[in-house]
This record gives C-alpha cells, sequence and structure tokens, in this order.
C-alpha cells in the first residue's frame, strides 16, 4: 500500500467535503453538489499535494529527491490554481454576463425569439482559487500528512529526526 498516495487522495476527498458546510455557512443553504465542483475554499488540489509533501518530508526527509519532487510538484498545482486557472474563470463569468445581456436585448427587440430561444449551458464559473482558498488547503494538507504520519505504524525510533538528515 502506498501510504503517500493514500494519504494524498484522502485529503482530497475530504477538502471536496468540507466545501459543503463551508458553502452552506456563507449562502445558507446546503448543496451537495458544492462537493463535486472546482474552486471554493479549501483548495482540494492544495491541500492533495500538500499532504503528500508534507508525509514524503516526514517520511524521507526535506533533503531527499522525493520531497524536493512532492514540493516542486505542489507550487505548480497551486500556481496554477490561483493563476490561470482563476483567470480561466473570471473569462467564463464575464461570457455568462455577455449572454444573458444578449438574450435580454434579443428578447426586447424580437418577442418572437423567445419562443425559438434555444438554451445554452452556463460555463463554469469557479474554475480556480483565491489565495486564501489555496492557503486553506495548503494547511489542511499539512495536518493531513502530519497526521497519516504520526499514525503509522513507526518502523525506527527517532522518526522526526530523520526531517532534516
Amino acid at each position: 500500500m502506498n501510504r503517500a498516495l493514500l494519504t494524498s487522495l484522502a485529503t482530497v476527498g475530504l477538502a471536496q467535503f468540507i466545501k459543503a458546510p463551508i458553502s452552506q455557512m456563507e449562502t445558507g443553504q446546503w448543496k451537495w453538489s458544492t462537493m463535486f465542483k472546482t474552486g471554493g475554499m479549501p483548495s482540494s488540489h492544495s491541500a492533495g499535494v500538500t499532504a503528500l509533501t508534507t508525509y514524503v518530508a516526514l517520511k524521507r526527509g526535506v533533503s531527499s529527491i522525493p520531497f524536493a519532487l512532492a514540493g516542486m510538484f505542489s507550487l505548480v498545482v497551486m500556481y496554477d490554481a490561483m493563476g490561470i486557472r482563476r483567470q480561466a474563470g473570471n473569462i467564463a463569468t464575464e461570457v455568462n454576463a455577455l449572454e444573458e445581456t444578449v438574450d435580454q436585448l434579443v428578447e426586447q427587440h424580437k418577442p418572437a425569439a423567445r419562443d425559438k430561444k434555444e438554451e445554452r449551458a452556463r460555463l463554469e464559473e469557479s474554475l480556480g482559487h483565491l489565495p486564501v482558498e489555496v492557503l486553506g488547503g495548503v494547511m489542511l494538507g499539512i495536518a493531513t500528512g502530519a497526521l497519516s504520519y504520526l499514525l503509522e505504524k513507526p518502523d525506527r525510533p527517532n522518526r522526526l529526526l530523520r526531517l532534516f538528515r
């Protein structure tokens, strides 16, 4: 069993589950669908890669090559979540607003077009993350990565000393 991978995947699942109660606190409505969407608090991508990096750091040490790989992977994922994916979500918001404006104009000037109007799917707007959402994911990932390591059956004494080898 690859405990590092399982820790990371379990953390992604936990982060996705946590989105529903956080969304309820913000909106006052419970929506199960929130657990299956991208974006929102906390960032499940950031939580998963940070849990992996934390677990690897504790298991193999911060001077190990697996830690370097996990750390770089984490940085790329978090940068992408706050950058490109967030901008794609902003563009989707603008396109959806533009489509609504066009639909209103058509409806005002051509009432007959209302009957022929075809339904268009709205673009997904919550693709990326705000920095605070990424930070929430990082904190969750550190906690679950460390907890997984501490709950693991110890293979040697002085396990925490291995971190700085």
